[in-house]
Order: C-alpha cells, then sequence, then structure tokens
C-alpha cells in the first residue's frame, strides 16, 4: 500500500455514498492503486441500512499523542529501548484489557519487581497528552455535520485521565474500549462485536488507525472500511474521497466557533 490509506471497498455493497455524484466512476481508478479487495455479503435484512457510515476513531496516536514512546522512557531516566526490556511483557497488555487493576500494575510492571511510582507515571502521562495536530478541528467539523463517532481503542482505565483533560467525549463516545469489553484489537473478536453492538454491517462502518498492519487489516480481513491515520490533512482528504465532504465555508466556520469555544473556556 502506497498511500496512508488502506481500503476494502465494493460500492455496490456499501449502504451509503461514497462519493459525491456525480463522482461513483472516478473512485475505482481513484483506488486503484490502493484497494485491498475483500468479497462482502450483502447488507444483512436484520441490520440498519445507514446513509452515513460509523467512524470508529483508535485514540493514541490517532486522535491524542501517546506519552509512552518519548516520555515515559525519560521519567523513568532510560532509553525507550531498555524500557521495553525491564518492563514485563504482560502486564500492560492486561491492564488494558481490564484484568488486573492500577495496584497490580505497579506490582507486576517491571519483570524485576521493583518499585513503581505510580502516582508520578500518572501525572507524566496526564501531562503528555494533547490531540494532535489538525484532530480536534476535524471531529467537530465532523461532529457539527452530525457523523456518529465512536472510540475503538486499546487503553485501559487511564482513558478516564485523557477525557477529564481533553473531553473527547465533546465529539465521540468511549464506547469501545479494551478495558471495558475485555478485547484488545487486532482480535477479530473485538471488530465483530463492533459491529454486533452497532446492529450494522460491515461496509457501514469507516475504522480509522495509525497501526496499518495489525489494526486496520484486521478491520479489512472482516469488511470494515479501514484508513491509516498519519495527519489529520490526510485523514480529511481520505475522508473526502469517501464522499464525507468538508467544504471550505464548512471547515472556516466550524474553526471559528472551535475557537470561540476555547477562548471561551480560557
Amino acid at each position: 500500500l502506497s498511500r496512508a490509506m488502506a481500503l476494502s471497498l465494493r460500492p455496490s455493497s456499501v449502504p451509503f455514498p461514497l462519493a459525491l455524484a456525480p463522482r461513483p466512476t472516478t473512485m475505482a481508478s481513484t483506488f486503484s492503486n490502493n484497494c485491498k479487495s475483500t468479497s462482502f455479503a450483502p447488507p444483512s435484512p436484520s441490520h440498519v441500512n445507514r446513509r452515513r457510515p460509523i467512524l470508529l476513531f483508535d485514540i493514541m496516536d490517532t486522535i491524542v499523542r501517546d506519552p509512552f514512546y518519548q516520555d515515559v522512557p525519560a521519567f523513568f531516566g532510560m532509553p525507550l529501548k531498555e524500557l521495553i526490556e525491564c518492563k514485563h511483557p504482560a502486564t500492560w497488555i492486561e491492564f488494558e484489557k481490564g484484568l488486573i487493576d492500577e495496584m497490580e500494575l505497579a506490582r507486576k510492571f517491571f519483570k524485576d519487581g521493583r518499585h513503581l511510582d505510580l502516582e508520578g507515571l500518572k501525572t507524566c502521562m496526564r501531562r503528555g497528552y494533547s490531540y494532535l495536530e489538525g484532530i480536534e478541528e476535524l471531529l467537530h467539523e465532523l461532529k457539527e455535520n452530525s457523523y456518529e463517532m465512536h472510540a475503538f481503542t486499546n487503553y485501559p482505565i487511564w482513558y478516564q485521565m485523557i477525557e477529564e483533560k481533553l473531553k473527547i467525549s465533546r465529539y465521540l463516545s468511549w464506547t469501545f474500549c479494551s478495558c471495558i469489553n475485555g478485547k484488545r484489537k487486532p482480535d477479530r473478536d473485538f471488530y465483530l462485536d463492533v459491529l454486533q453492538h452497532l446492529k450494522v454491517d460491515p461496509p457501514s462502518c469507516v475504522f480509522i488507525d495509525d497501526r496499518l498492519l495489525r489494526n486496520v487489516e484486521a478491520a479489512l480481513e472482516v469488511g470494515i472500511v479501514g484508513i491509516q491515520f498519519k495527519s489529520a490533512d490526510l485523514l480529511r482528504h481520505d475522508l473526502f474521497e469517501l464522499g464525507i465532504d468538508f467544504s471550505a465555508n464548512k471547515h472556516s466556520s466550524s474553526q471559528n466557533q472551535l475557537e470561540l469555544k476555547k477562548d471561551q473556556a480560557s
């Protein structure tokens, strides 16, 4: 795949408009070098046939900067490679799946059992959370245009710290979080649980994640439309190619409203 987008599309089976009329023939040629073909079954009569896609967003390094790669090694005073070698390989995964609590995380974080400053680590993480450049404006525009959006993310109960700081629930719902669902991407069952919960067929969903080879590919395998996130600007372009339009006027108006809200909050 040569671009930011990994798409699995079959226009005849997708219940929302993939392109603004009159562009359906252009659609096929636009993605001719970027598609991964998957055979989809027709939409099930028991599922909702939607004219608009549901947008499923990964959170870390898609919407929110992940402090793990820079801030956390600095907190522990060691390079990232050394940190990965020192920490227990299963503990964070168990924490993300909600199988252990914070105290158990602290006890088992390092393989050699050394003390973990839990509150210090949480403070470090909290300080490191921030919106990626341009993404909050994009989320605001999607919300203003009444798109349904959900988090679909691998993260522990500390997602609540992200919410407290960034108020992401203004734009989307924390519906599918590994610590709540007990499953992690790229587990196929996690994707199927999402579809069952939403009561839609796979092509009715667009999944955005920065990890192509694992998470986006897993979405494609169950028939969900997948986009690899690289930047807010590229995501805007990729969504437009799927028929999710942001006109210049709407973009300007949305930015002005968001700036006004920020000024009022400060």
